[in-house]
């Protein structure tokens, strides 16, 4: 029984790792094209994280969305990012933006400590609903229907509004 609880451990720590590893990545990238492939490990290490813990359709639903915003960003990186050929601006205020960065980074980490070490934490006496996939499933095709589907209006219409905007920018130049 310790070889598998030192498994588990080691598996968490690994996603954990994969996590922000895939942030890294996508954070130094020169390129938007780099910057995706960082952000879809970093969400697929979020969707192992969430299958360890025992949630294997949450771990499905991040993968179903990762893809889906992945897909999204390639397609404003095609529309609007540089060519590869392109080599990025170097930009004179470098050390200004850092210092930027880092401060804000700070402030909200901060904040983040102190609501955390501040929080009364309650446990939960007793589950409030089923949260089987049955349960999800209706839910979501019987009261939330409506909310569901406009949510997804909206989306599509940001979509195609901002794909039409970068259209347009790039028509100008």
């Amino acid at each position: 029984m310790i070889f598998y609880r030192y498994l588990a451990e080691v598996l968490f720590f690994g996603f954990v790792f994969i996590i922000f590893y895939g942030a890294f990545q996508s954070l130094r990238a020169r390129y938007l094209m780099h910057a995706v492939l960082g952000l879809a490990l970093s969400l697929f290490g979020v969707a192992g994280l969430f299958y360890h813990l025992g949630s294997p359709f949450l771990a499905l639903m991040q993968l179903i969305i990762g893809i889906g915003a992945i897909c999204v960003i390639l397609a404003f990186g095609i529309m609007v990012g540089p060519r590869p050929s392109q080599e990025a601006a170097e930009t004179g205020n470098n050390r200004k933006n850092r210092f930027l960065a880092i401060s804000a980074s700070l402030a909200v980490g901060i904040l983040l400590i102190k609501t955390i070490i501040e929080t009364q934490w309650i446990p939960e006496t007793a589950q409030r609903g089923d949260f089987s996939m049955k349960y999800l499933g209706e839910s979501l095709l019987h009261p939330f229907c409506l909310p569901f589907e406009l949510i997804s209006l909206v989306l599509l219409a940001a979509i195609v509004g901002a794909l039409i905007i970068a259209r347009i920018g790039r028509e100008e130049e």
